[in-house]
């Protein structure tokens, strides 16, 4: 197996005809310049160079060699040149997993905007819940995920917060809690609410806010859908936990110092794999659109 670098070497040395003067223009040591061509002939089985005196000539092996080496010193500049060009070159499919309320309140602007800008790359985009995105990304199955970020750190995924996402405690107009001015978590927690799921992120977030107070919230039923949790409480099914995007004049935003929740929405990543250019360009997409709101 020949090593490219002891075949640069011996193209050099073989156009300046000096072991030290090839050594100059690779910015390294004489020796060490002599150490590679005494590797690259090892290799070969044959003598490259004759030394005599203070010149340095090519042998019949070693004039025989030098254009082939030449071809492939000349092959690798062009796999590196198109290399270059296709880390340039957005392109190729981007398998983006996002929940469904993030798809919804805060994709559409970037993802309209990446289309347009990278006409060669293809979304393919699967809308599902946080915490299942979050799996399509550590299993492989999504390049990106597009989420709310869990607050426990994984060693193999990377999280990028985007987007502060506070969640406002809201209740329908003749809710019990409608007209009070100041409430604790212990007033709070005596009332039924509606909230996700256990597994969920936001589930998690906000347990952990009462449970700094040794409290638990009554929870009457869950689910996933935001959507579906801005309608049970303006039905009268109790409190809940929604981002402002939600939040509509139908429903009272309960005046809660104790509860100050507030959810980050990024993008993770596999920290062991290598991100397409269309992954990389997607995400700086989001980060400029995100300070632009």
């Amino acid at each position: 197996m020949i090593d490219i670098a002891e075949l640069l070497t011996f193209i050099k040395v073989a156009e300046t005809s000096s072991f030290s003067a090839a050594g100059d223009q690779l910015f390294v040591t004489q020796p060490a310049i002599s150490k590679r061509v005494a590797s690259l002939e090892s290799s070969l089985g044959v003598k490259l160079f004759d030394r005599i005196g203070r010149q340095v000539q090519l042998t019949e092996a070693g004039i025989r060699l030098l254009p082939k080496a030449r071809k492939m010193a000349e092959d690798l500049q062009d796999i590196k040149r198109s290399m270059t060009l296709q880390m340039q070159d957005v392109s190729g499919e981007l398998r983006i997993s996002t929940s469904h309320h993030v798809g919804l309140h805060r994709l559409p602007k970037s993802l309209k905007r990446f289309q347009e800008d990278f006409p060669s790359a293809q979304l393919e985009i699967e809308f599902v819940q946080s915490e299942e995105a979050y799996q399509d990304v550590l299993k492989g199955r999504a390049e990106l995920g597009i989420i709310t970020l869990s607050n426990k750190e994984n060693p193999l995924i990377e999280s990028l917060p985007i987007w502060s996402d506070p969640l406002a405690c809201v209740v329908s107009k003749d809710h019990p809690l409608a007209l009070s001015k100041n409430l604790s978590l212990i007033e709070l927690a005596q009332h039924a609410c509606v909230l996700p799921n256990k597994n969920t992120f936001t589930r998690q977030i906000a347990e952990q806010a009462f449970g700094k107070q040794g409290l638990k919230p009554q929870v009457r039923m869950n689910t996933n859908n935001l959507e579906t949790l801005a309608m049970l409480v303006n039905i009268g099914w109790g409190w809940s936990l929604l981002p402002s995007t939600l939040v509509d004049e139908k429903l009272v935003v309960l005046n809660l110092p104790d509860l100050n929740v507030e959810r980050k929405l990024g993008v993770i990543h596999h920290k062991q794999r290598t991100l397409s250019r269309a992954a990389i360009a997607f995400i700086e997409l989001l980060k400029s659109d995100s300070t632009s709101l």
